[in-house]
């Protein structure tokens, strides 16, 4: 989840008493940096789009599979994966904890936003080489279906992490006070020689640099503000760097590795099928007819949208997208009624996370890429958890509503509910295409989003008559932006659970949680903490990736069935990620609903043990997560 750069603390907005007057030449030169990786981004998620549906067309209509399809989607995949991180930094959108910077005065926070661009720049003056090296090495590499050397698709890391380090300096230069930013190169650059000067003392540590790494170095870098992605990548080059002999390039390997499953490719494309649905009024269609069955009654827009929510989520893979496309067309009615600001931000923060299990969620996506658990079965399993879930966030609102005048309401009559339902066909229609193309087989759960977008684009031209083409490439450039902090993210997060791995410390957590007394009942709770404190701090995507691998198979071990746990995890994750005060993505839904995150603390509380309620109960009765597999 990502908070805009308008939000305070975001990376790329600086507060006013670190700024100066903006240099001219800088300025040309981040605009041309801009759209020299603007454009080729935007046309790279349009290129995937294409490729994927000659795909599926080729296989499932002509019966003439293109054998290249994949392969040439990869080589895309990771070149888009690296100029969407470019596009994120420059933005200031990687994702990262601003929970406690937001709190302090502007001149600090602003600085503080300096010592996060001057890390990051610090961690791609480590690897830029690396990468080349890595590049390098894959010449020798030939692919199978096209026969050209993998250094093509390879060479993405050292050319991304290249301009992501000229967009660092650029931005640090521009955005701070000259002094201001050589004080918070400075500062990273004490800490580093400080780490390196006492790296001979570090290795008779052992394991007790795992704690010192990942676990300070990491829990001090997030709370400072510092992106997601970057602290990991700085933790893990550290450790691998000055405590074990393993060349620093096995680094980089790894991050291509996290980045380059072809099942993360649907990770793009569902975020723009979530920014097609609500341009062309295919969620506001939703919306309507909800409202029109359920709008007379107390709580009723509640209802609709804990139901909206569930059904846009069957479209789009994205929280923020989702949210977008449900709170403006809901928002003005409920506050019409008197719901209060507090209870709207509330109630939308705990549908994102009741949605967490809906297909196509990135985190079931992210938990398949990382475990091998099948991407349809968790697709099948995740329906039923959100019903379960949104039935307690649904009593709660029955109890808090009981009381609403509705005096001034008009219920809808017969004829307004059937045109409404008519109007909303193709957008209901939706998200059952999409199951059904990967349950029938027509399409993976990668391809079946570009079915999705075709449809959306159909829909929103010849039905809603809403396709604001001015639209399309800011669109593109924000799909290309969003995708590649997520996909960040999910590189740097492999380089550390590898780390992890050679380590040990897999195999002594593995021992440790099956030591538990109480067996799968102590280990599944055990879990839902663990898993509620990550989602908080690390958002739900690092968190699998990192202990997805190791936890997954213990989960079997003491006889949790493997998509019963997913379940239970995402769950868990999803009420760390939208629980004030750390979860980004309350942030994240207080800034689409423009509401103060104030205004909603108190009322989120209610909701937060509604979801926990909910989860408890999916974890108790595995027939909710796997009765229909």
């Amino acid at each position: 989840m990502n908070i805009s750069s308008d939000e305070p603390g975001a990376a790329g907005t600086m507060a006013a008493p670190c700024r100066r007057g903006p240099l001219a030449w800088l300025e040309t030169l981040n605009k041309a940096l801009a759209m020299l990786v603007e454009i080729p981004a935007a046309l790279l998620v349009l290129a995937e789009v294409v490729v994927l549906l000659a795909g599926v067309t080729s296989r499932y209509v002509f019966h003439e599979p293109l054998v290249w399809s994949d392969e040439l989607a990869s080589i895309l995949f990771l070149w888009l994966a690296m100029l969407g991180s470019i596009v994120a930094f420059q933005r200031g959108e990687h994702m990262r904890m601003t929970a406690i910077v937001g709190k302090l005065d502007s001149r600090k926070r602003a600085f503080l936003d300096l010592i996060a661009i001057a890390a990051a720049i610090a961690f791609l003056a480590f690897v830029v080489h690396p990468a080349y090296e890595f590049a390098q090495d894959e010449v020798f590499v030939t692919t199978p279906a096209m026969g050209i050397p993998n250094s093509w698709r390879a060479s993405a890391l050292p050319v991304g992490l290249g301009l992501m380090l000229l967009v660092g300096v650029i931005q640090i230069l521009r955005i701070g006070r000259w002094k201001d930013a050589g004080l918070a190169l400075g500062l990273v650059a004490v800490v580093i020689g400080g780490m390196a000067l006492a790296g001979p003392l570090l290795v008779p540590l052992g394991n007790w640099n795992l704690l010192l790494f990942f676990v300070f170095g990491v829990g001090a870098m997030v709370l400072l503000g510092l992106p997601i992605a970057f602290s990991f990548g700085l933790a893990t080059f550290g450790y691998i760097a000055l405590t074990t002999t393993t060349p620093t390039v096995v680094v980089v390997g790894r991050m291509d590795e996290g980045m380059s499953h072809l099942i993360l490719l649907a990770v793009p494309l569902f975020v723009l099928l979530g920014l097609l649905i609500e341009m062309t009024g295919i969620a506001r269609a939703m919306v309507s007819f909800l409202g029109s069955l359920l709008g007379h009654v107390r709580g009723g827009l509640s209802y609709v949208l804990i139901g909206a929510m569930y059904l846009v989520s069957g479209i789009s893979g994205s929280k923020a997208a989702d949210m977008a496309a449900v709170a403006p067309a809901l928002f003005p009615e409920m506050r019409k009624r008197g719901a209060k600001p507090g209870d709207l931000v509330a109630l939308l923060s705990a549908t994102g996370a009741q949605t967490e299990t809906i297909p196509p969620s990135l985190v079931l996506i992210t938990i398949g890429s990382a475990t091998g658990v099948s991407i349809a079965a968790l697709f099948t399993g995740g329906l039923l958890p959100g019903v379960v879930v949104g039935a307690t966030l649904a009593a709660l609102v029955w109890w808090r509503y009981r009381g609403e005048d509705l005096s001034g309401v008009r219920k809808a009559s017969g004829r307004e509910i059937a045109r409404s339902f008519l109007i909303s066909i193709p957008a209901l229609a939706l998200p059952v295409v999409i199951r059904a193309a990967v349950v029938e087989g027509v399409a993976t759960a990668t391809e079946v989003s570009t079915i999705g977008i075709v449809y959306a684009v159909i829909a929103g031209l010849l039905v809603y008559r809403q396709f604001d083409w001015k639209r399309i490439y800011p669109m593109l450039v924000s799909t290309a932006s969003l995708s590649g902090s997520i996909l960040f993210i999910i590189g740097a997060a492999t380089g550390m659970a590898w780390a992890l791995t050679q380590s040990g410390f897999s195999s002594a957590l593995a021992d440790t949680m099956k030591a538990l007394p109480g067996g799968a009942i102590t280990f599944m709770a055990v879990s839902v903490v663990a898993f509620i404190i990550l989602g908080s701090v690390l958002e739900g995507i690092p968190a699998i990736v990192l202990l997805g691998p190791l936890l997954f198979p213990i989960a079997r071990q003491v006889g949790i069935h493997e998509v019963h746990y997913a379940m239970v995890v995402t769950l868990a994750m999803g009420i760390g990620l939208f629980a004030p005060p750390f979860g980004v993505g309350y942030y994240a839904a207080c800034a689409i609903s423009r509401i103060h995150p104030n205004e909603g603390m108190k009322p989120i509380v209610g909701y937060m043990v509604a979801l926990f309620i909910g989860t408890v109960a999916v974890a108790a009765i595995p027939w909710i997560s796997i009765g229909f597999l």
